[in-house]
């Protein structure tokens, strides 16, 4: 167990922070120790560099306790139990998918497909901590949402972040597969979902820090594509003529998933990149004989 520190200065603190998560080869130390030092501290980043006071020995061994924490690999959004989307901050934690930037990619696409449409009918499955659910209610005030999730834990989130955000979301806790029969034949505009999409033999093998993260979340099957197969056979029926659908998808899967919708009778099928060049979003429009 670790002693107890005495008081500091924030900029000694912050060097403090940094140096224990640089030394363990933390690939942001720099962020990360503000990020740890603005949450104990109850700042924001600017006032945490125009900062000079002396903190409290109990603040400190808290900061300290954090950036071990974020060693031995822990995501840092489960150490600070929040994380920023799009401008909106969101409760996460153990048992829910952290929020990435990639995801901003198929929100941007979602918004603009409901561009022309007054009063969409939307639904997000796989909607884990809410936060693509949650986004487009607040950018579409005139929106009805639903938002489905499986998991107990992510649930929890789920409608923890409906709340903080006073968002006007229908949060559904049930198995995609069990809820579909809930929403009559044409009733949607749009399909939106971010789902696992990660082949089952690759879990393994990816950073540490996302081991933490939910397997239900992550594993998409054999090959990957087991939720995109779902989503498409059980809920096009669901979808008005020219309602669209808005996935999420990994690198590489792409021409698969695009393949899959032109089968399924989707037309207007596109690829969007995220700041990558990475294909991350992929759209389509409902045919008329789909």
């Amino acid at each position: 167990m670790t002693a107890p520190i005495s008081s500091m200065i924030v900029p000694a603190l912050d060097n403090a922070v940094k140096s224990l998560l640089s030394r363990a080869g933390v690939e942001n130390p720099d962020g990360d120790a503000r990020e740890i030092l603005c949450a104990v501290l109850e700042c924001d980043r600017t006032q945490l560099i125009l900062r000079q006071d002396d903190i409290p020995e109990g603040l400190c061994d808290k900061a300290i306790a954090m950036a071990r924490r974020r060693i031995s690999g822990e995501p840092l959004q489960y150490i600070l139990g929040s994380w920023s989307f799009m401008g909106r901050n969101y409760k996460v934690g153990e048992g829910v998918l952290i929020p990435r930037d990639d995801t901003e990619v198929v929100v941007t696409e979602a918004l603009k497909l409901s561009e022309d449409t007054p009063e969409p009918v939307i639904v997000d499955l796989c909607a884990g901590s809410g936060i693509i659910a949650v986004t487009l209610a607040k950018e579409l005030p005139n929106a009805t949402v639903y938002a489905v999730e499986k998991s107990d834990a992510a649930f929890s989130y789920l409608t923890e972040n409906i709340t903080l955000n006073q968002a006007k979301v229908n949060a559904i806790h049930a198995d995609l597969q069990d809820c579909v029969s809930d929403f009559k034949d044409g009733s949607l505009d749009m399909i939106v979902s971010n789902p696992p999409y990660i082949r089952s033999a690759e879990i393994a093998d990816l950073q540490q820090e996302v081991q933490y993260e939910p397997r239900l979340a992550l594993d998409g099957g054999e090959d990957g594509y087991d939720f995109y197969k779902m989503i498409i056979t059980l809920w096009t029926p669901k979808l008005k003529k020219g309602g669209a659908i808005a996935f999420e998808i990994g690198e590489g899967q792409f021409d698969t998933i695009a393949a899959m919708l032109k089968n399924a009778g989707y037309t207007a099928i596109s690829g969007t990149p995220d700041i990558q060049n990475i294909t991350r979003a992929v759209t389509a429009k409902k045919g008329s004989f789909s």
